[in-house]
Order: C-alpha cells, then structure tokens, then sequence
C-alpha cells in the first residue's frame, strides 16, 4: 500500500500543477468573457435595440458567466491547493455547467446573426417611417445614421415617405457634414439631398452586426470546449485522492 501511495504521489502533484495552471487561465477566461459581453453589450445595443423582434441574451449570458467563473477560477485554485475530493468534485460540476451555459450562448449568437437582415430591414424601415427623434428607437435610428454615416435604409430616399419628413425634412444625422448642415438646410427640397449621407444603412448594419456576432460566438465557443479539459483533470484528480485516501485506511 505504501508503495501504491508513493506511485500515486507524482501523478497527484503533477495533476494539480496543471489544475492549478488550468484555474488561472480559467480566472482570465472569465475577464475575457466579461469584457466581450460588455463590449458586445454597449457597442451593438444600439443596433439589437432595433431587432426587438429577435434580440438576443448573448451578451448578457457573457457578463454574468464572465462574473461567475472569475470567482470560481479562483475557487479552483483553493480546492486544487487543499486536495479535497468534495470541493473538486463541486468544481467539476461547476465547470460542467459552464460548458452549457457558455454553448448556449455561443449557438444564440451564431443563430441569431443569420437571422439578422429580414428581421432588421421590417424593424428598421418602421422606426424610419414612424421616426419622431424623441422615442427609443428613434434616438437608435441616430446613433446608427452618425456612427455608420449613412442615411435611410437602402438610401436616403427611404426618409421621403416617413412622418417626419414633410415638416421637417432629413433629419440631422444624415448630413454627411455637420458644419454645413442646417436645419433650415434639411427642410429645403432643392439643395437637402446634397447634405446628406448618399448611402443606406441597411447593408452596412447587417454587415457589422454578423460581423461581431460572429466574434461573440467563436470567443464562446473556443472557451466553453476549454472547460471540458478542466472538467476531466478535476474529476481525476478527485478520484485519484479518493482511492488514495483509502488506500491509507
């Protein structure tokens, strides 16, 4: 039995050096996951804000998964250092639903970016139409129009039948020049089309969203099948002890 033990030491210390190492990527996949969530929340809220028809969870999946593994990353470190079978177990577990819940979100990211341009041309052509530069998806309307700098969904002419546009014309986020865009500018028919943006914002939307989507989902993807490596060293680690454990009784 010493001998068992003796042979069964090496294999212990050298499986909890590559948890332990495994824990501390863990903790930083965790700050990775909280920063892609955040920058996936405030750089494409605007636009999901438009898609209310279809939005997605992602990004908020990322933050609170992200939150999480950061303080079980450092939780695996302390069960790792202690070599409690129990606690390596619980972090098994607790990894295992990692793995899902960070799949789930990769696969609504991935899903949802093929879904994008039928549902984002309905959405954004009605906040176009019903456009009043006062409501939510008005003011998301703006900050797509100034961010992309673009006008209109295929172009400009898609403001020509909107509600705002007989009192006040092209609204101030089309121009194409701020400082030589008035609003007295965007009121008059013969000169307002040359203020403003020429191109729509339709394919440019849709090609930044599937871009970034695409980023949220291969991050998740490559970080939810790393957690099957750490499932598998915490649970043999775990059973390794175990049956160590009774060999000393």
């Amino acid at each position: 039995m010493a001998l068992g033990r003796m042979e069964t030491k090496p294999v212990i210390t050298f499986l909890k050096t590559l948890l332990i190492v495994y824990s501390f990527v863990f903790w930083i996949t965790g700050a990775i996951l909280l920063a892609v969530g955040v920058w996936g929340k405030f750089m494409l809220g605007p636009y999901i804000s438009l898609i209310a028809e279809n939005t997605t969870n992602a990004p908020y999946v990322l933050i609170g998964t992200g939150t999480i593994i950061i303080v079980f990353g450092l939780f695996g470190c302390f069960a790792t250092c202690r070599g409690s079978p129990w606690m390596l177990k619980l972090y098994a577990m607790f990894l295992s639903l990692v793995f899902l819940a960070e799949l789930v979100a990769g696969i609504s990211g991935f899903v949802f970016r093929h879904e994008i341009k039928g549902t984002f041309l309905r959405t954004y052509t009605d906040a176009v139409l019903n456009y009043d530069a006062e409501d939510e998806k008005s003011l998301a309307v703006d900050n797509v129009q100034i961010s992309l700098r673009c006008c209109g969904v295929y172009n400009y002419t898609s403001w020509l039948g909107s509600v705002y546009y007989p009192a006040n014309g092209f609204p101030p986020s089309c121009c194409s020049n701020s400082s030589d865009c008035s609003l007295k500018d965007l009121r008059n028919t013969t000169i307002n089309h040359t203020k403003i943006n020429q191109q729509g914002c339709y394919e440019l939307v849709t090609s930044f969203l599937e871009t970034n989507m695409a980023i949220i989902a291969g991050v998740t993807f490559g970080i939810a099948f790393s957690q099957l490596i750490g499932m598998l060293l915490a649970c043999c680690l775990s059973r390794i002890i175990t049956a160590n454990q009774y060999e000393m009784v």
